[in-house]
C-alpha cells in the first residue's frame, strides 16, 4: 500500500524554484531517507508534506487521498506526525503529561486544559502514553519534569510524542542532531526497534551518511529542488551524479 505519493510538487519562491516537480512514493512500512547538499529543498518538501507549505502546483496523496488544502492538525489526524530539528516540548510538564497531550489528541482529537483533573476518566489515553514511554525507555522519568531530562532523552521524548499520535508515518528532520555519539546510537537503535515493532513507515531527513546507510530501506537524493538519484543505499552510493551532487552542493 502506498502510504505517501507526490506528483509533480512544486514549490516557488519569486524567482527560486526550492523544490521542482518532486515524484515520491513511500510504501507501508517502508524506511526511506531524503537526502541532499544544503539548499537541496528537503526542508521544504517536508514542510510541503506536512501542509506548512502551500505548493506553487502537483499533489500530494496520503493514504490514497489528496490533503491539499488541509491544515497540519488535520493531516497528524490522518495519521502523519513530524519529529522535529530540536526538541518540541513542554518543560514545565511532567515526561508522562507530554505523552498524555499526544495521546490524547490521537484518542479524541483535540487537548482540554482541564484534562489533567480528570486524567482518571481517560484509561485509554493513560494506557498509549505508558505504552510509548516503555517503548522509548523513558517510563522510569515518567514523573520527572520534562525540563530536567538530559538532551538525549528530550529528543527521546520528542519522538515518543510523535508515536503517541499512533502515525501510520512519522517524518523525522536530522532526529539526532547535537547528540553525542553515544546518544545518536541509542537513538538510532531506538529508531530501528520501533520501526520493527510498529511496521513503521517513515520519512527521514538526515545529513550523517552513516546513519542514513544504516537506517534507510530506501534513499532519495535532491539537488536544486529535482530528484537526482533513487534506490537502495548501495545503489545511491554507488551513483555518480549524487557523488557530483555532494563535491559541488550549493550552500544554503
Amino acid at each position: 500500500m502506498t502510504v505517501l505519493e507526490t506528483e509533480q510538487l512544486t514549490k516557488q519562491f519569486g524567482g527560486l524554484t526550492a523544490v521542482d516537480e518532486v515524484d515520491l512514493e513511500i510504501e507501508q512500512g517502508e524506511g526511506v531517507s531524503l537526502i541532499g547538499p544544503n539548499g537541496a529543498g528537503k526542508s521544504t518538501f517536508i514542510n510541503l508534506v506536512t501542509r506548512r507549505l502551500e505548493p506553487s502546483y502537483g499533489e500530494i496523496a496520503f493514504q490514497g487521498d489528496s490533503i491539499i488544502g488541509m491544515d497540519p492538525h488535520e493531516v497528524v489526524q490522518r495519521g502523519m506526525s513530524k519529529s522535529f530539528q530540536t526538541a518540541s516540548i513542554f518543560p514545565e510538564l511532567t515526561v508522562k503529561e507530554n505523552a498524555t497531550i499526544a495521546a490524547l489528541a490521537a484518542e479524541h482529537g483535540s487537548f482540554r486544559f482541564n484534562f489533567f483533573r480528570n486524567q482518571n476518566s481517560y484509561p485509554a489515553v493513560d494506557e498509549l502514553a505508558n505504552e510509548v514511554l516503555e517503548s522509548v525507555g523513558l517510563y522510569d522519568e515518567r514523573e520527572n519534569e520534562a525540563a530536567s531530562l538530559d538532551y538525549g532523552n528530550k529528543r527521546r521524548l520528542e519522538l515518543g510524542i510523535a508515536l503517541a499520535a499512533e502515525p501510520d508515518m512519522l517524518l523525522m528532520d536530522e532526529p539526532t542532531a547535537g547528540m553525542s555519539p553515544e546518544e545518536t546510537k541509542s537513538t538510532v537503535d531506538l529508531i530501528k526497534r520501533v520501526k520493527d515493532e510498529l511496521d513503521l513507515t517513515f520519512l527521514l531527513v538526515e545529513h550523517d551518511m552513516e546513519i542514513v546507510f544504516d537506517i534507510s530501506d530506501r534513499i532519495i537524493v535532491l539537488n536544486r529542488g529535482s530528484v537526482i538519484a533513487k534506490g537502495t543505499p548501495d545503489q545511491v552510493q554507488d551513483d555518480p551524479a549524487v557523488q557530483e551532487a555532494y563535491l559541488g552542493g550549493v550552500e544554503e
